[in-house]
């Protein structure tokens, strides 16, 4: 949303749009496409070719440009006895949240988070790492699947595989190259795969019906909102996720409720979907997803750990814009003996406009991978539009430290050593990329016409 008022025609909205993710939907003139941009921000309106990154938010120094605020929605809800409340919270809000609260940027604020949001009212906290480490059992199998039809069966396929968490480098392939649509991983992003999860599975446990819950998302992502509103998000019968809130949101929420948030005692999230290892952790930054699925697919496929130090890839940690690195696979277990000796090229890019120049060197043949990453926003999650302002390269560095302690200073670090996704998959899922995994965790992409 946009208060003309406020605004003093720095053009900062307009710099990051165009020079930081290419998009160039705001511009001072002769601004208007006809698009559908989905249910919950009105279809056939005349709009921009907007990926809802929410950027051009992040970057206003007057708030001029905001978020849609759903916190009466969220309260509506809570107050709504027939409803059951569910909440998850992704892995960069607990390095940025206490910004929120006068607190140091790259302050870990997890269990005081958690603790606020149970007193706020909400019936279950869940964290979004434990459907990151899913992503990671999904989308890694998912990309071995890949290799071995191309390396075995010598069958066309789509690589490099593309990640697919990050909504706004989703519409940016609708919009820009529907032709390499195929290349997406078929993951929805861990906040849809929670939202499915709450509806049936633990909706099951409770014996209620999808209806019945009331989902709500607390993201770093303001493309979260229209992620959650994508019609084909409804693996449950139902709206998967009701509500995305910023992190700006939540701070302004438990501000409304009088909670003296910087007092609070630390608290652990709930069973049976709140554990998150170390690898969902780094889910916040450029390069984690990418670290993550190596630490576990390279174990997978060796018997061993990742051969970097700390478990930490370094070729692709940092705020460049565009990271390569190479890994040859030595030593497989007789499964995997068709990687044997393959040296796996990877890349990491964050922000869209780095994301278009990758693309178009693939595309002019100048490199070649295996897999990609990509984050839609600069230093990827914890440089979400929906983040405290004003997000600075130093901010971002110091919510990127944060989340590698996290990291490191738990027991757990690899996805497939996540004791409750191994529960899940035995009692309701059955194994990744099997039926009922495809049903609820995977998704389709679809061509969107610029004008």
């Amino acid at each position: 949303m946009r208060d003309s008022a406020k605004c003093v025609a720095c053009r900062r909205c307009v710099t990051v749009c165009t020079a930081t993710q290419s998009v160039s939907a705001l511009f001072p003139q002769s601004r208007g496409f006809k698009t559908t941009i989905g249910p919950a921000f009105g279809k056939g309106l005349d709009t921009v070719t907007c990926v809802q990154c929410g950027q051009c938010s992040a970057v206003c120094p007057v708030g001029a440009i905001s978020e849609r605020d759903q916190v009466a929605e969220v309260w509506a809800a809570l107050d709504n006895p027939d409803l059951t409340v569910v909440v998850q919270t992704a892995p960069a809000i607990r390095a940025a949240l206490g910004e929120c609260f006068g607190m140091e940027p790259g302050t870990l604020v997890t269990g005081k988070m958690t603790t606020a949001l149970r007193r706020m009212g909400f019936d279950a906290v869940f964290d979004t790492n434990f459907s990151a480490d899913l992503t990671i059992m999904e989308e890694g199998t998912e990309l071995l699947t890949r290799l071995k039809k191309a390396l075995v069966d010598k069958a066309d396929v789509a690589l490099p595989m593309f990640t697919s968490c990050s909504p706004g480098w989703i519409q940016f392939m609708e919009f820009y190259y529907p032709d390499m649509l195929a290349n997406l991983s078929t993951c929805k992003s861990p906040q849809q795969m929670m939202g499915a999860l709450v509806k049936t599975y633990y909706a099951q446990k409770l014996g209620k019906k999808p209806d019945e819950m009331f989902m709500v998302s607390i993201m770093p992502c303001t493309a979260k909102k229209f992620e959650a509103a994508r019609p084909e998000m409804n693996a449950s019968g139902a709206q998967d996720v009701d509500v995305v809130l910023t992190t700006r949101e939540l701070g302004r929420m438990i501000t409304e409720a009088g909670i003296d948030f910087v007092s609070l005692e630390d608290s652990e999230m709930d069973a049976p979907l709140g554990l998150g290892t170390g690898a969902a952790d780094i889910f916040a930054n450029s390069g984690g997803v990418m670290e993550a699925a190596l630490r576990t697919a390279y174990e997978l496929v060796t018997g061993r750990e990742l051969p970097f130090e700390n478990l930490h890839v370094t070729p692709v940690v940092g705020l460049d814009g565009i990271k390569e690195a190479e890994i040859t696979i030595e030593g497989t277990v007789p499964e995997w003996n068709f990687l044997e000796g393959v040296t796996a090229k990877i890349a990491v890019a964050h922000s869209l406009a780095n994301a278009r120049a990758l693309i178009e060197k693939i595309r002019a043949g100048e490199a070649s991978y295996h897999f990609i990453e990509v984050m839609t926003c600069p230093g990827g999650c914890i440089g979400g539009g929906g983040q405290p302002r004003i997000t600075t390269d130093e901010v971002r560095k110091a919510r990127i430290k944060a989340i590698y302690a996290e990291d490191e200073g738990k027991a757990l670090r690899k996805s497939h050593h996540n004791p409750q996704v191994a529960q899940i998959y035995e009692d309701f899922l059955g194994e990744p990329l099997g039926h009922k995994s495809h049903e609820l965790l995977h998704t389709k992409y679809f061509e969107k016409e610029r004008v």
